[in-house]
């Protein structure tokens, strides 16, 4: 589906916010789609380099379009890339009415939604969670959520991307329950950079208050839990039991999580971790490392890196991603790449920077 050296008309949705700048600067280094729109009920007409300064240089004169502009050129474009980074509760209902004008065309987008509204199978299990009504229960169906390394045959025109947390936690434990490991009852400590709770300032992510400190929530509650269960089944085949406390860093970028398990017989970590690497051997942004992983060795990039370490009877998997590439934008690109028939890999190659 590549539409020639202009490169495939690609729309970003909810388009202020940290997820859809890293859209936006993955989009700007692609080899194959082009920015055709940046949607903002909130701005309009607004500068996006004004919002976003550090792509001030590739952004031109972009400016940020409201959502009759973003409808009217859905009606033009036969099959474009829809990116959606607005969030929970809104995207659904937002990419239906999209979608909506689109068909009426005979126009086909394809869209990666980052949100959670489509990770659930059904709209009871996602009110169950978020305590409201799905905006668009009727389009459920055309949506697979997974990790992109764990699906090979993808048989929906649309994809909800795990969250950064899911992502980075999918994948330590899917290749300890598919190759059958460990018993199915996990340990999770994560802990998360600032930029995982969004834009707008608040009491978990204001500097002053987050700088030097290290502290947890929503222990074994947060809403990302049955999520990273659901994704894990549908990925491995095994039904799991989750007990996940996230941690809030004193860090902008990148999430660090442990996963720990019993071990269903002896194994020592040399072979565990080789395990793992033949796991992931097809899967260029997943590396396996004999030492422990790091953050700042994958912060700003599209790669996680595992290791992992057994005493012969529980194993401890540590997995590293960034939370607005692998764990947002980089996976959705990388997930539309596979959408659009492009090389998995294409744009998301770059290599972390490094003593960021």
């Amino acid at each position: 589906m590549i539409h020639g050296s202009k490169g495939i008309p690609t729309i970003v949705l909810g388009g202020t916010g940290y997820v859809a700048g890293e859209l936006l600067r993955l989009i700007a280094g692609h080899p194959d789609l082009r920015l055709a729109a940046v949607m903002s009920d909130s701005q309009p007409g607004e500068s996006v380099g004004k919002a976003f300064p550090h792509l001030a240089g590739v952004l031109g004169n972009t400016t940020f379009k409201s959502q009759a502009e973003i409808e009217a050129l859905l009606r033009t474009e036969k099959s474009p890339a829809i990116l959606s980074a607005a969030p929970h509760g809104v995207s659904a209902a937002l990419i239906d009415s999209l979608l909506k004008v689109a068909e009426a065309a005979g126009n086909s987008p394809r869209v990666v939604d980052i949100s959670a509204d489509f990770r659930y199978s059904s709209a009871a299990a996602y009110e169950a969670v978020y305590k409201h009504p799905h905006g668009a229960p009727a389009r459920i169906a055309q949506f697979t959520c997974a990790v992109p390394e764990h699906l090979a045959q993808l048989n929906t025109p649309h994809v909800a991307h795990p969250g950064c947390f899911a992502t980075t936690i999918l994948l330590a434990i899917v290749p300890l329950l598919k190759l059958g490991l460990v018993e199915p009852n996990l340990f999770v400590s994560a802990v998360t950079g600032s930029t995982g709770s969004g834009r707008k300032p608040a009491d978990g992510t204001h500097h002053p208050t987050r700088h030097s400190d290290l502290y947890s929530y929503n222990a074994l509650g947060h809403r990302h839990g049955p999520e990273i269960l659901a994704c894990a089944q549908a990925a491995s085949g095994v039904a799991a039991q989750l007990a996940l406390v996230p941690h809030s860093g004193p860090f902008a970028r990148g999430i660090h999580a442990t996963v720990q398990a019993v071990l269903k017989k002896p194994v020592d970590s040399k072979t565990i971790i080789a395990q793992l690497a033949d796991f992931y051997a097809h899967s260029p942004f997943v590396r396996v490392l004999d030492s422990a992983p790091r953050i700042k060795d994958i912060v700003a990039s599209n790669y996680a890196h595992l290791s992992a370490a057994s005493d012969g009877r529980t194993v401890a998997v540590m997995s590293v991603a960034d939370n607005l590439d692998k764990g947002a934008a980089g996976g959705a690109v990388q997930w539309m790449n596979r959408l659009l028939g492009l090389p998995e890999s294409a744009g998301l190659t770059a290599p972390a920077p490094g003593w960021t």
